[in-house]
């Protein structure tokens, strides 16, 4: 069978299920490695599971850039062994900041296809080992060597144009950025595992220190150091991973035909909903990829929960909030959770998780029956998107 609207062959696909779960704190982890870090991510999830890890039949890594930042290459294995796993395939997968969703979207097809029964994912990143002007290096790696990093053009820089654009076209406010970055900062407040527990207000977020016009250093999301990992099966479980799909499109802004949307998402999205049988009404939660402030209201625009240039009212008025309409990054976000990049799209299928299992505490939302984990790469160049379903 295939899908009409998408071209999504569905015909494949058999149940898969999320078995277990874990995650570090986030944080500048002075003292710990990167393969302390993947290791404690790997025994909470084997633990959480409750299964003999002798079960996984692959292990896929998401790493953006191990190598740059810590100097060690061959990573998959690496993690993999220092983690009791050996033997099986072990594979890392390289999608800038989506490296640990597109790691979800390869190993949720193994299962779905019937590859493989057990496979365990991890994310890591190990960020601030590095100086703040190297890490900007590195991560301007993500983008178009020619047309960007070579002329200076680094991610704030090129976030900051995408804010001043949609700001042009849809009458979008810095009070409007700042009230996702307030949000998110305050439910971090309530993430025992958040790298920021710092609350702020509107008038904080409004003076803080200029990065890149109009963003001041509270639209900016962190350098972190962290881990996350997850086992997904066929066997059935509470939770179910109901779709996970992936896309790209141009990496350089230059590009792209409008830089307010972003293509990759969109189609991913689409696919998604497809493949879980939902719209993005259905959806209780979410978690997206708030590298920048401008990134969440334009996340919310191309997943379908808001029209076009709406983001920005419907964040300053509530309705992304723990109580609200649908609550978006109660983890805190990208922006005060923390980015350590290759764990970013793997620690969102955990934060959906602790929702959908009542286990968020102070942060638990009303509805959490249908999450849904946005995670994207470069300026656009690769969106994942997963959705989980309690059934």
């Amino acid at each position: 069978m295939q899908c009409a609207e998408t071209g999504l062959r569905l015909n494949y696909m058999r149940p898969v299920y999320l078995t277990g779960m874990g995650k570090t704190v986030f944080g500048a982890l002075a003292g710990r490695t990167l393969k302390d870090l993947a290791v404690e991510a790997i025994d909470a999830c084997v633990a959480d599971a409750k299964r003999d890890r002798a079960g996984i039949e692959a292990v896929y890594v998401g790493n953006f850039d191990g190598p740059s930042f810590t100097n060690q290459n061959h990573l998959a294995p690496y993690v993999a062994g220092a983690a009791g796993i050996t033997g099986v395939p072990a594979t890392r997968f390289e999608a800038a900041c989506a490296s640990g969703g597109s790691a979800v979207f390869h190993a949720f097809h193994a299962v779905a296809s019937g590859i493989y029964e057990n496979v365990l994912i991890c994310g890591v990143e190990k960020m601030t080992s590095q100086t703040t002007a190297k890490v900007a290096q590195i991560l301007a790696g993500a983008g178009d060597a020619e047309l960007e990093s070579a002329v200076g053009a680094t991610f704030p820089a090129i976030f900051a144009m995408v804010a001043r654009r949609h700001m042009h076209q849809y009458g979008t406010r810095r009070e409007h950025l700042a009230a996702v970055a307030v949000k998110n900062h305050y439910n971090a407040s309530l993430n025992p595992q958040a790298h920021l527990k710092k609350v702020i207000t509107l008038e904080q977020a409004l003076a803080g220190k200029v990065v890149a016009e109009p963003f001041t250093i509270f639209d900016c999301s962190l350098v972190s150091d962290g881990a996350a990992a997850i086992w997904i099966s066929a066997s059935e479980s509470p939770i179910r991973v109901a779709a996970c799909a992936q896309a790209s499109g141009p990496v350089a802004l230059a590009g792209k035909r409008e830089i307010t949307t972003l293509e990759a998402t969109r189609l991913a999205a689409a696919k998604a909903y497809a493949q879980a049988g939902i719209g993005a009404s259905d959806v209780d939660l979410a978690e997206v990829h708030d590298c920048f402030t401008i990134a969440e209201l334009i996340a919310m625009e191309d997943l379908g929960f808001v029209a076009a240039g709406q983001s920005g009212p419907w964040v300053a008025g509530g309705a992304t909030g723990i109580g609200g309409q649908l609550p978006v990054n109660t983890s805190g976000g990208l922006k005060a959770k923390g980015h350590p990049i290759g764990a970013t799209g793997v620690a969102q299928i955990c934060d959906l998780a602790t929702q959908m299992r009542g286990q968020a505490g102070e942060r638990q939302v009303a509805r959490h029956r249908t999450g849904l984990a946005q995670n994207l790469g470069g300026s656009g160049a690769t969106s994942v998107v997963t959705i989980l379903r309690k059934d």
